[in-house]
Order: structure tokens, then C-alpha cells, then sequence
């Protein structure tokens, strides 16, 4: 039975819509201030709020739907304010608030209740589909997390396995090539540890206000010396320095730089991946039409629209074509985190035509 907290200073009306809705076969909740709703909403956590505007304080339905929206344990229940004064500032104000629906009083049963099943709708629709995505990370993880960090793993154990017991019959050379693969393996596994936990520490700043706020007040000043330092390191280590172009001008970005980094790396550690030696890799960055963009560019075997729709954690693509490894995290980590700072990650690509990657943010705002 769903649970709904109905807001309001008028006994009357908690009344009335506490037998509608009961009849109607949900659980009501009531409080006579935006205050004790407030409470009553952390303590049971209902599936709906019917939220009066003014009550003890003129604007209490305000207050409290703004209260209950910095609280992660109820910043996702819908929120329906009810007012008599359903004027477009008030409503606007509302929205940006956080309010899911306005319904004007005085209003009939049968608006009432169609208010309440949209909402009620529309939270089982995001469940649901919250649901799907988890089945289909655990289902994920559960194929691909073994092999992933066994791959390199395996790499690390059996050569070193051969150092330890057979080091006095070995050559120089074949002791250089052993640690090398270990030195790879090593790094390999190293960014797959990296990528959990970034994973991990942007869906826990999503769900907490204050580390939110804190990581969106962030900038990096130098970021075209950032992004020049970062490519030059990724051309190195595969071993391709001469394909890369870059085409930096000076522009702040408005992200932490230890983050803006990891995007650069994951765009260029990709670009490498999946393109020839010998073929170009052009990285661009600087201002846009749209505040700063940085631009990845090879021509590898590209992806198809399909393939770039599907982009999510734990996601590859072609892995027994091309025998690349590594989780499909990089991508969705940077998409996370282009989102959480209201930018975008946008593909152009054909398979066999390579891809172009765009990572876009706003202009910083100075005065912050």
C-alpha cells in the first residue's frame, strides 16, 4: 500500500483528502505544518507529498519542499503543492524548487485523484527502470568482472612466478621483456581499480548536497597546459608520438583538475586503442560556441549509432573482434561526469570512418 503525506493547515480539507484517498486504497499521512511534515516525511518516508503554499508562514510549502529536496532521503519523493494563488511566479518559483505538479484549489476529487496517479505513475515508470539497470550492471559485472581482473592479474602472477624460481637461468633480455609485461599488467589493473573508484565516489557525491555543491564549485585554470601534458603521455605509452596533433588555446574549465584529467586520459587511451599506428590522432581544445570543448579525433574502426547509444558502465564493444581490455567504465565515468557539470559527451562516428568525441562544458563563471 503506498504511502501519502498530505501538508496542510486546514483540518477540513486534511480530512477530506485523507477518505478520498483512502478510499482509493493508499496509506495517509497528515501534518498541520510544513514543519511536522517535514518530520513526518523523514521518518516514513512516503511515496507522495500533497504540500499546501502558505500556512504558519506565508510561504511554508516552500520552505519545506526546499528542506525535504537538500535531504538525500527525500529529494526524490513527488511533491505536489496545492495553492489558491496559483499565479506564474509562484509556480515557477515552485518548479525550480523542485515541485513535480501545482494543484490549484479549489479542486475536485477526480482532479485530485488523477494528480496523484500521474505522479504515482511516473515513479514506478523511474523505479522500474532503475530496476532494469541495475539487473543489467549486476548481470554485467557477474560476466566480465572475473576475467577483467584475472587478465592481468594472471599476467603479474605467472611472470613473476618464472622471476622467482628461474631468475639464474634467464637472460638480460628476457628478464626486461617479463617485467615489462608485469609493469603493463600492473598499470592495467591499476586503472581498473581507478575507474571503481571514481565510479563509486560520483554516485556517492550525487546523493550528498554538500559534496555536490563543493565539487561543482571546482575549476582548473591551466587546462590547455593540462591537456598538452596529458596527450604528450598517452602518445608515449603507445608508443605513437608521431601520430598526435594538437591544437590547444588557453581556456578554463569548470571541473576539478585531478577529473579533467581522467576525462583526457580516458578520450586519448581510447582514441589510441582503437586506431592504427600510423594513423592520426588530432586533439583540439579550447573555447566553443557552447562555453570549452576538448575534441578527440582517429580513424579507427569507429562505432555504430547502436553501439554509442548503449554507452554504460561495465559496456563493451566488438571485445572478440578487436581483444581489447578493460570494464567500459572510462566512457561512462566521463559522460558522469560532463552531466553532473552540465556538459555533454557527444559521438560522431561510422564504423570503418573512425570517431570524433566532444567533450563539452559551460563557460566558467568568473564571479564565483
Amino acid at each position: 500500500m503506498k504511502k501519502i503525506l498530505v501538508i496542510d493547515d486546514q483540518d477540513w480539507l486534511r480530512e477530506m483528502i485523507n477518505l478520498a484517498l483512502s478510499q482509493h486504497g493508499f496509506m495517509v499521512l497528515e501534518a498541520d505544518t510544513g514543519r511536522r511534515g517535514v518530520e513526518l516525511a523523514r521518518q516514513e518516508i512516503p511515496d507522495l507529498i500533497l504540500c499546501d503554499v502558505h500556512m504558519e508562514l506565508e510561504d511554508a510549502g516552500y520552505l519545506a519542499l526546499a528542506s525535504l529536496r537538500a535531504d538525500p532521503l527525500t529529494a526524490s519523493i513527488p511533491f505536489i503543492l496545492m495553492t489558491g494563488l496559483a499565479d506564474p511566479a509562484g509556480m515557477r518559483h515552485g518548479m525550480e524548487l523542485g515541485a513535480d505538479d501545482y494543484l490549484p484549489k479549489p479542486f475536485t476529487i477526480d482532479a485530485l485523484y488523477a494528480a496523484v496517479d500521474v505522479r504515482l505513475k511516473k515513479l514506478d515508470a523511474m523505479r522500474m527502470e532503475a530496476e532494469r539497470k541495475l539487473s543489467d550492471l549486476r548481470e554485467n559485472i557477474s560476466l566480465m568482472l572475473p576475467h577483467e581482473l584475472r587478465t592481468p592479474l594472471n599476467g603479474i602472477l605467472a611472470y613473476g612466478e618464472i622471476l622467482t624460481t628461474e631468475a639464474r637461468s634467464l637472460q638480460p633480455a628476457e628478464i626486461a621483456e617479463m617485467g615489462q609485461v608485469i609493469y603493463q599488467s600492473a598499470r592495467q589493473l591499476e586503472r581498473l581499480v581507478e575507474n571503481f573508484l571514481i565510479h563509486a565516489q560520483l554516485e556517492t557525491c550525487a546523493s550528498d548536497p554538500l559534496k555536490l555543491k563543493n565539487l561543482l564549485d571546482q575549476n582548473t585554470a591551466n587546462a590547455k597546459d593540462l591537456v598538452e601534458q596529458r596527450a604528450l603521455t598517452q602518445a608515449r605509452l603507445a608508443a605513437r608520438p608521431g601520430d598526435l596533433s594538437l591544437h590547444l588555446t588557453p581556456a578554463p574549465v569548470p571541473m576539478l583538475e585531478d577529473y579533467f584529467g581522467k576525462i583526457v586520459d580516458e578520450l586519448l587511451q581510447n582514441a589510441f586503442k582503437f586506431s592504427l599506428p600510423g594513423s592520426p590522432v588530432r586533439v583540439s581544445w579550447g573555447r566553443s560556441p557552447a562555453g570549452v570543448a576538448l575534441t578527440v579525433t582517429d580513424q579507427g574502426h569507429g562505432l555504430s549509432a547502436d553501439q554509442i547509444s548503449r554507452i554504460g558502465a561495465y559496456m563493451q564493444f566488438d571485445r572478440k573482434l578487436h581483444e581489447q581490455e578493460g570494464l567500459g567504465l572510462g566512457l561512462t565515468i566521463c559522460k558522469r561526469l560532463l552531466e553532473m557539470h552540465g556538459g555533454s559527451l557527444e559521438f560522431r562516428s561510422r564504423p570503418g570512418e573512425g570517431t570524433t568525441v566532444t567533450a563539452q562544458w559551460p563557460e566558467l563563471d568568473i564571479r564565483k
